[in-house]
């Protein structure tokens, strides 16, 4: 017997072929193992690269090793080879080579096992003896490989107290068969009538599938999809498979931060192809398509596992076969959110009862935490972080914080408010041009007198607004998970675009959740960067805040608002203070107005609370005290 142990060379798959040596132990040479060792390293090389036909001709019997390998690759769709050529042992004729495959399998881990090839001897050539151990030393004849891909389990995105918020919930998936369909545009009209999803969108989507695929439409709890079975079930083409979602409690629930989860699709697997070109998703694979779910998918999913078994040709026998190789999956890893049940579902039923788009974002003070993040059915939820609005006189609160910080102004100081006032030629009013005459600062604050508040904004340096703003962080360039709108007060504004960035009109901007961010500075007195997830890395640098004791002066003009100015409606829920805001847009006459309401309430089951209310075209801030006064009541 000769044995030589030489170098180990590793043959890779096409398109990526990566040649490597290895050293191994020195032993004894001869021609005849270096003639093995190499029609060994061209086999695989011709396997790796995919070359079915040209690796069967290295073989004894070059059709049924051609059959073999190509029922192989499709045992393994998509997985790539890697082959490491180990000892060489030749005796009479005959030779082994020791080698170790690893499979590159798509979106799951490598799958590595050491094999042997036996060659013979034929004429001045060796040839590598065809069997089904050329692909595995456990498969046998008349047997193949058969893949399973085996998903981790989701981990959960959880509340405050760390109990899960998404569970699994019973689903019906709204969609068509192209094949059943007799008439197309009726059996969109119907579906689009029960689920509100556009019909020129179904059409498009049946006409643009494969024959016999499954086209989905939308997804629907169970509750949801009876509401509306007795519309849909009698469409011709229409089709309604059952399964289970991880699913938040409601279909709005925290959805703008939460996100979604849904089955991968072609789109989204082609978009997940890393830098190696390899998709990290198949076919089946549930992923999160928003909001945390989508920021912390890798997270959520963990590592999926696989099992590949030999199992018999015969299609007709009960053969759950042998498994050969396998990797057990690594279950994904909770994401904590400061989200508080209770204060969620306080905000949902609020918001719930506005027919207009209406939004609700609460927040911890001193902590930055959010609390809740609600829209309502109207609403596209992710207006509520990262809508860009008009805050109206809710703005008036970062304008008494630049006016009290000046130094010229105490909340007693008295001020004129007229019905209106002219900057530069343009007339501006109060709200049915109210006039109150010359009183203290607090009042016309609390009566909400834009006037007032012009006329003392101009007499500001023209940064002063956009340096109150920044002190509570509006402005930051704020690193989260799901993006937050931190807002936008410009600091180079003069005459009338001065005067209205001081109401809150002009050109300042902001989110739901960062006025809810401002009200929770203001009620803390420590401003602080947003939160997202329990124990995440900061969203940025925490905002300085407004200047020693200048909060001891707001406060008390914020509850002035509740007690006896324009949010009375809220006197009977605790303590609470805030300011209202009505946000004039568009080019309409009279024009359009989103409804405003930023405060906070101390005390009360859940603690101190700030919050920011808005209900899109809402036309007056009075709508949005009704929403805050459903909220505080529900809390």
């Amino acid at each position: 017997m000769r044995t030589r142990r030489g170098t180990a060379q590793v043959i890779g798959a096409a398109g990526g072929a990566l040649l490597v040596l290895t050293p191994l132990l020195a032993g004894c040479s001869g021609d005849a193992t270096d003639d093995v060792r190499a029609a060994a390293q061209a086999f695989l090389g011709d396997w790796a690269s995919g070359d079915a036909e040209s690796a069967a001709r290295r073989t004894t019997d070059p059709a049924a090793t051609t059959a073999l390998l190509t029922r192989t690759a499709t045992d393994l769709s998509d997985a790539s080879l890697a082959a490491e050529v180990g000892d060489v042992t030749v005796e009479d004729g005959t030779a082994t080579v020791a080698w170790k495959a690893t499979w590159d399998l798509p979106a799951a881990p490598d799958w590595s096992y050491p094999a042997t090839l036996e060659l013979a001897e034929a004429g001045d050539a060796w040839q590598v003896v065809s069997a089904p151990t050329v692909v595995h030393p456990g498969l046998g004849e008349g047997q193949h490989l058969e893949l399973t891909r085996v998903l981790a389990e989701r981990a959960p995105i959880t509340d405050a107290g760390g109990a899960p918020l998404f569970t699994p919930t019973e689903v019906v998936d709204v969609g068509v068969d192209p094949g059943r369909v007799t008439d197309l545009p009726a059996l969109a009209a119907g579906l689009s009538a029960a689920t509100g999803v556009p019909a020129e969108d179904i059409t498009a989507d049946v006409q643009a599938a494969p024959a016999g695929q499954f086209v989905p439409v939308i997804t629907l709890r169970r509750p949801d999809f009876e509401a509306v079975r007795a519309q849909v079930v009698d469409l011709p083409g229409a089709v309604f498979p059952t399964g289970t979602r991880s699913l938040a409690p409601s279909s709005r629930f925290g959805l703008a931060l939460l996100g979604r989860v849904g089955t991968a699709t072609a789109e989204v697997i082609e978009e997940s192809v890393d830098e190696d070109g390899e998709p990290q998703y198949a076919a089946g694979d549930v992923l999160g398509s928003s909001g945390l779910q989508r920021a912390f998918q890798a997270q959520l999913a963990g590592t999926p596992g696989f099992a590949v078994s030999a199992v018999s040709d015969d299609e007709t026998l009960d053969d759950s076969g042998a498994v050969v190789g396998s990797v057990d999956p690594v279950p994904g890893t909770p994401v904590q959110t400061p989200l508080v049940r209770a204060v969620q579902e306080a905000a949902d039923a609020a918001v719930a009862a506005q027919p207009l788009a209406t939004h609700l974002v609460a927040v911890r003070p001193g902590t930055g935490e959010l609390l809740a993040v609600s829209s309502n059915e109207a609403a596209n939820p992710v207006n509520a972080l990262t809508g860009q609005f008009p805050p109206g006189s809710s703005m008036k609160t970062i304008t008494a914080t630049a006016l009290l910080s000046a130094g010229t102004l105490t909340p007693q100081t008295p001020v004129p408010c007229p019905g209106t006032t002219v900057v530069e030629g343009r007339e501006f009013e109060n709200q049915d041009q109210f006039d109150l005459g010359t009183v203290p600062f607090t009042e016309a604050f609390a009566q909400s007198c834009n006037t007032t508040f012009i006329q003392q904004a101009l007499t500001l340096p023209d940064d002063a607004l956009a340096a109150a703003a920044a002190s509570y962080g509006v402005g930051t360039d704020w690193d989260l998970p799901v993006d937050v709108f931190s807002g936008e007060v410009p600091a180079t504004s003069t005459g009338t675009t001065k005067a209205a960035d001081a109401i809150g009109q002009g050109q300042v901007l902001m989110s739901p959740a960062q006025l809810a961010l401002v009200a929770a500075g203001i009620a803390s007195g420590t401003p602080a960067a947003p939160v997202e997830v329990v124990g995440g890395l900061p969203a940025g640098a925490v905002p300085a805040g407004p200047p020693a004791g200048l909060l001891d002066q707001l406060r008390p003009m914020m509850r002035e608002v509740v007690l006896s100015g324009t949010a009375t409606g809220l006197a009977d829920r605790g303590e609470v203070f805030g300011k209202t805001g009505t946000a004039e847009f568009g080019s309409n006459t009279p024009p359009d107005a989103h409804g405003w309401f930023m405060g906070h309430r101390l005390g009360g089951p859940q603690g101190d609370v700030a919050f920011a209310v808005l209900v899109e075209s809402g036309r007056s801030s009075s709508v949005a005290v009704g929403v805050a006064d459903a909220f505080l009541a529900a809390l």
